[in-house]
């Protein structure tokens, strides 16, 4: 059985990059741990009553998935550039030392957030061959409203060379996806339903299939 570790800056990033694909693990029958990196709290300007609703997302969320546990790194949002690297490093690299992942999933370096920069540089430490021989597979995920928002200029594109089918799993993913009431909108708003479903369609078009998640192979030992 594989054990596979999402990581995601904020809740709901797991599901906007690889939520079929982690249904699909799941049914496989792997062993799913969600890392999330921040959360909403009082001292990141959010109210307990937006904390409060958050958390039972997350419990839910959880419970769809079939996650094997919740990792929470308790950071605050859109303020992990002033994080020390080492803090961040430590905190994913603690994670990681105690599951033991085969699989590794993590956000685009070059999307338009800055928290997502800065995980993926974490995550990239945090998992180097040296430390953590059991990561066999490292990939990048795209986030709609920050990948397909990300302007930066060179060779910083979302250029996927793994396609996953979801076809299966598509409906399953858009409805946990609604369970983030606050993170939805309706079409054109990039994370709505209707938008989900277009690019899971576009990925398939690419993959040969009706539905498909993509992904940047970053790393992979045979």
């Amino acid at each position: 059985m594989k054990t596979v570790l999402v990581v995601a800056p904020h809740a709901d990033d797991e599901t906007l990059g690889c939520g079929g694909t982690l249904l699909k693990l799941k049914a496989e029958g792997c062993e799913l741990h969600w890392l999330l990196v921040t959360e909403m709290t009082v001292d990141g300007g959010f109210s307990s009553a937006q904390g409060d609703e958050r958390n039972r997302e997350i419990s839910t969320v959880s419970k769809g998935y079939g996650f094997s546990q919740v990792h929470r790194l308790g950071f605050l949002p859109s303020q992990l550039d002033v994080v020390a690297k080492s803090t961040l490093v430590g905190g994913i690299s603690s994670v990681v030392s105690n599951i033991r992942p085969e699989i590794v999933y993590t956000v685009f370096r070059d999307d338009a957030h800055s928290d997502h920069e800065v995980v993926f540089d974490a995550v990239i430490s945090a998992t180097k061959i040296f430390r953590h021989p059991y990561v066999k597979r490292t990939l990048a995920y795209e986030t709609l409203s920050e990948t397909d928002f990300s302007l930066k200029p060179g060779q910083s594109a979302f250029r996927p060379n793994v396609f996953v089918n979801i076809e299966d799993y598509v409906e399953e993913k858009i409805n946990l996806m609604k369970i983030f009431l606050s993170e939805i909108g309706e079409f054109p708003f990039p994370r709505s339903p209707k938008a989900i479903e277009a690019l899971a369609s576009l990925r398939g078009v690419q993959a040969g299939c009706r539905s498909a998640e993509a992904f940047m192979l970053l790393k992979e030992v045979d």
